[in-house]
């Protein structure tokens, strides 16, 4: 059973008072306008599945009124409470969002006959709950088209809650996305997915119970849901700014945005409504350009620079911008200063962080030493609940330099474990180490508490005085967090601390996702997975034959390496495998001889070779430890 969370520290309550004093409370035109256009909500607002496992409750966050406790930032309470309003809004005659059934939007165009819907939520299943609700209240309208405005779950993984692959098949419905949808969305899912997922669900606080000492929301919307991820594949990408299509007379022109939020992305125009989707390139907080799960580092000049061009391509006109989270932001003048706001934030990290490192500060030192200029400090949508200052400046340090910050104290460190060791060591021992961790808590220097701490635990990670300790000490950190994922961050690695490891929650690899790798995709992620040491000696080749696309390609095993060639080769290679494109993903699923024949891939040649490389593979950890060794 887990200890019954802390209340607030002295330290953590004085913070808080003085986030109070600080900011411009008073303001609440958002709530004005996260709350406009409603028309109803699902009452109650749960999701399940077929066997009645709970896949989304916003109702969980009900309780999030109110003033905020001790135990919340007021900033983080401010926004988690706008984050929760639910349900159907009209956002202009003719443009519908259901928001607050999923971490994300889903926005609804009506057309002549049908609807357009822009992104799609996570999972089918609140998918189409967001659908059912739109029908329940504006009819029976067929869904024409479908837009992915960029490559990250979230915005795609609903999508059979809304069509089919029968419908898109037979061409009924059109899905439209950014040039290189597939590659960055099933790459990003794929390759570093069993690593992205895990920290996800320290991301957005998977296992933490909803309440004022636990999860409160991820800042950008409160959580993900957890049920089934699909993907239908585009039948339309976009590919250049000012692209115009027409869709049951829905017009719509496409502004691209690659490198941006994600590195596939796309703003929508709708010149007919006067309404701008901005994607998630403009949404009320600061991003992340290096989100706290993983990713590439994003782009803040280039970030910077698509949003000055949506401001000069649509700015005169524009009277609406909705974006694929939050709510809208109404009024032509209001819109250009919450994109103009929005665009030198981003470009003001960028700059002042190349100022600085070029005068040879390292990235933890430029994420302390800069400050926001009045104007983005005081806006609201400027805030940190997602991105913040400190983690995006080190990322842009990132981005340009790298990892290693010049000092060649830095270049060959030990490994976090010996690095422990030596210092619990230099410490006097554990106990001892503990003992000066409790006088910097009752201090409230909670920072080096858990840096000293972390070592203890790393060293000795049975020693339950230190786990104890350093669980408390995330949870207050978590407590004073403006940032909603470094809450969730700082409380998952308490619940861990003291509860156990809690795996991931929502995997994002799915076999729809599964589906959509490339030949060359998919050979690379079974490359990812080989065991070099234990494959150095083998050597064997494979040729893989797709018949329906008339290509071949020639896999070899050398040096622990697997790699993978479509140029013509000399010789016969071991084993042929032979097969479609389409049923080529099979190979993702296991290379059996029962479970190849099932899924239709002839098996000539040497068939052992396929159990020479499945001994060699090496799946990664779902459940890897985090705040332990």
């Amino acid at each position: 059973m887990s200890p019954t969370p802390k209340p607030a520290s002295a330290a953590i309550v004085q913070q808080q008072r003085a986030v109070l004093e600080n900011l411009p409370f008073a303001d609440e035109q958002d709530f004005e306008d996260a709350s406009r256009g409603l028309v109803a909500r699902r009452e109650p607002n749960a999701v399940t599945a077929y066997d009645g496992t709970v896949l989304w409750d916003n109702d969980t966050y009900s309780f999030l009124e109110g003033e905020a406790p001790d135990t919340v930032n007021p900033s983080l309470w401010r926004v988690s409470k706008l984050a929760a309003v639910d349900g159907l809004f009209e956002v202009v005659p003719g443009i519908y969002q259901v928001r607050g059934q999923d971490l994300s939007n889903t926005t609804i165009v009506e057309g002549d006959e049908g609807v357009v819907v822009i992104d799609t939520l996570l999972s089918a299943e609140t998918g189409a709950a967001a659908l059912a609700l739109y029908r329940q209240h504006r009819g029976e309208r067929p869904v024409k088209a479908v837009i992915y405005t960029h490559s990250h779950a979230d915005h795609f993984g609903g999508v059979k809650g809304f069509v089919t692959q029968e419908e898109v098949d037979s061409g009924a419905v059109r899905i439209f996305a950014p040039e290189g949808f597939i590659e960055a969305a099933v790459s990003e899912n794929v390759y570093a997915g069993t690593a992205m997922n895990r920290r996800a669900g320290y991301m957005y606080g998977a296992a933490l119970a909803r309440g004022p000492q636990g999860g409160v929301g991820a800042g950008l919307g409160q959580t993900l849901s957890i049920g089934l991820v699909s993907l239908i594949a585009p039948t339309d990408l976009i590919t250049t700014t000012g692209h115009e299509e027409v869709v049951d007379g829905v017009r719509l022109v496409f502004q691209m945005a690659p490198g941006t939020e994600a590195p596939s992305e796309m703003l929508i125009w709708l010149p007919d409504h006067k309404a701008l989707c901005a994607a998630e390139d403009a949404t009320h907080n600061l991003h992340n350009l290096l989100t706290l799960r993983g990713a590439v580092v994003r782009d803040p000049h280039a970030w910077a620079r698509y949003l000055t061009e949506t401001i000069d391509l649509f700015g005169a006109e524009i009277e609406v911008v909705f974006a694929s989270h939050h709510w809208p932001t109404w009024g032509n003048e209001r819109v250009v200063e919450y994109l103009s706001l929005q665009r030198d934030l981003y470009g003001y990290l960028h700059d002042q962080t190349l100022r600085l490192l070029n005068k040879g500060l390292t990235g933890p030192e430029i994420a302390e030493e800069i400050e926001l200029p009045p104007a983005l400090e005081n806006a609201w949508h400027t805030r940190g609940y997602y991105g913040s200052v400190s983690h995006n400046v080190k990322a842009i340090y990132q981005r340009y330099l790298g990892w290693f910050d010049g000092n060649p104290a830095h270049l060959w460190e030990h490994t976090p474990v010996e690095r422990a060791k030596r210092y619990v060591e230099l410490g006097g021992g554990a106990d001892a180490v503990v003992e000066k961790a409790k006088a910097s808590f009752d201090a409230g220097d909670y920072r080096w508490v858990a840096e000293i701490l972390n070592h203890v635990v790393f060293a000795q990670p049975e020693h339950a005085t230190a786990r104890e300790l350093l669980a408390d000490t995330y949870e207050q950190l978590g407590y004073g967090s403006e940032n909603g994922t470094w809450r969730d961050f700082y409380l998952s690695g308490a619940t861990e601390l003291r509860d156990g490891q809690f795996g991931t929650p929502t995997e994002t690899n799915a076999p729809d996702v599964i589906a959509q790798l490339t030949p060359s995709m998919l050979f690379d992620a079974i490359a990812i997975q080989v065991n070099g040491p234990q494959a150095w000696d083998e050597k064997f080749s494979i040729d893989v034959v797709l018949t329906d696309v008339d290509e071949r390609y020639r896999l070899r095993m050398g040096n622990g390496v697997l790699t993978y060639s479509a140029a013509p080769q000399s010789g016969d290679a071991d084993t042929v495998l032979t097969t479609t494109r389409r049923a080529l993903p099979a190979l993702a699923g296991g290379l059996g001889g029962e479970a190849l024949a099932a899924a239709g891939v002839e098996v000539t040649g040497d068939a052992s070779v396929l159990g020479r490389l499945a001994a060699v593979l090496d799946p990664g950890d779902k459940n890897f430890a985090i705040v332990t060794p």
